[in-house]
């Protein structure tokens, strides 16, 4: 396993007996009314279920992987096995770092045991000691907001209070990779904006996230590369966008099946779905490399938080090797994938070396809270490059909601309200 890999997988399959309910399920006195007939048991050989066929996956240390595919075809197995929940039927799985996940809801806690003590023995379980854990109570208590529910027992919890404890415990406990299965679809609007808040954070401290969620939007604005298992198989792995699209036209490609011929892969959980044709690309160099993207305010810093009302000029630094043509544009969205704004610019034709392009944006006029700012750097038909920064903008007191635009209150006496002037056409021009 090299050094640079935090989670190797090698031929890893994993398989699971079939029960037989003819086989199984027997009373006492079935079994006496057998044996007083002199019949014999009918004994079928037994029968597996092939969750996982043969994968080869590394998630490089730093990185973060999202994992798609239909229900049924190996995603959760696949957590489970990197997590030592499960142990491959064959093939090597090999970690390299103190894992912390979050698998299904309320795993790991005993129901009778109250909030705080559940935070004591899921830090003991993930490797802490009782004094490094004691020392990350009220951190962990303060990010979960539960209140005075936090020396209540669980059972009393509701699924969201749940998963606040769960994400707070798991987030806190300075694991290097960070597992996690669909759990946070399960939180309400602003928890979830908070955890999505902790997960960049992560990504930007260099930790490893390997997570599974059917939200495609979040694999395309977080991961720096997705994987598809289809079928217990690894279908592809790459680029999340590539992945994603390629994921969705089998999706599509099954769908028209289904209705052409009345049933499709989507009929039976976990068959593979359907190839599609695509021409073969050659692997072609990056005429523009993007070789980072830059968050300043108007007056050239760099704040952890940005103001509503003040300037943000975003920085794509490029690399040419020689002479070409550079376009380049630039998204602003939340952490749940959703665009509130983007831009394209043609720079032309730029000569080699480096070069530096910038938005301004006078106004930011965004809502509180964690975005994220993706640019994205090509030339003509060739790959493009992206990179991601985590935006952050403080909270107002008066303003709710995603955004926020230049607007003005005042108190009027009642009837003399005027309306409001109608535009002006534009003049025409000789």
């Amino acid at each position: 396993m090299s050094g640079l890999d935090a989670i190797v997988l090698e031929r890893v399959s994993k398989h699971f007996k079939k029960r037989s309910k003819r086989n199984e399920m027997t009373t006492l006195k079935s079994e006496v009314v057998r044996i007083l007939k002199g019949q014999r048991k009918v004994v079928e050989p037994a029968q597996h279920i092939e969750a996982l066929k043969g994968v080869d996956l590394r998630v490089p240390r730093g990185a973060t992987m999202g994992i798609v595919g239909r229900n049924g075809s190996g995603k959760s197995t696949l957590l489970k096995l990197v997590t030592g929940i499960y142990a491959p039927t064959s093939g090597t799985v090999a970690v390299n770092g103190r894992i912390s996940a979050l698998l299904e809801l309320g795993a790991g806690f005993h129901p009778d045991f109250t909030g705080r003590e559940n935070i004591l023995i899921n830090g003991i379980i993930l490797g802490m000691s009782r004094a490094e854990v004691k020392e990350r109570v009220a951190e962990i208590v303060d990010f979960a907001e539960l209140g005075d529910f936090i020396d209540e027992p669980v059972r009393t919890y509701s699924s969201g209070m749940f998963m606040r404890l769960a994400f707070s415990v798991a987030t806190h406990v300075d694991p290097d990779i960070l597992i996690i299965d669909e759990i946070l679809s399960v939180g309400d609007e602003h928890f979830q904006r908070k955890s999505s808040a902790k997960m960049n954070e992560f990504r930007q401290s260099g930790k490893t996230i390997l997570f599974v969620t059917h939200d495609l939007s979040r694999i395309e604005t977080w991961c720096d590369s997705a994987v598809w298992i289809d079928g217990g198989r690894t279908r592809m792995v790459g680029d999340p966008r590539q992945v994603v699209t390629a994921y969705r036209q089998a999706v599509s490609a099954a769908e028209a099946e289904g209705e052409r011929l009345g049933h499709s892969a989507l009929s039976t959980p976990g068959l593979a779905l359907p190839q599609v044709s695509a021409p073969p690309v050659e692997a072609v160099a990056p005429a523009v490399q993007l070789v980072d993207v830059r968050l300043r305010d108007g007056l050239g810093a760099h704040p952890s938080a940005f103001s509503a009302e003040g300037a943000l000029e975003v920085l794509v630094d490029v690399q040419l090797a020689a002479a070409a043509r550079c376009d380049v544009s630039v998204e602003v969205a939340t952490v749940a994938g959703v665009s509130l704004f983007k831009t394209q610019f043609a720079a032309g034709e730029l000569g080699g070396g480096a070069h530096t392009l910038r938005l301004s944006l006078p106004r930011l006029g965004l809502g509180e809270g964690a975005h994220v700012v993706t640019a994205t750097a090509w030339s003509g038909a060739l790959p493009p490059q992206a990179q991601s920064k985590t935006l952050v903008v403080a909270p107002h007191p008066s303003a709710f909601g995603l955004l926020r635009p230049e607007h003005a209150w005042s108190l009027e006496p009642r009837g003399d309200i005027a309306p409001a002037p109608a535009p002006r056409a534009p003049e025409a021009t000789a």
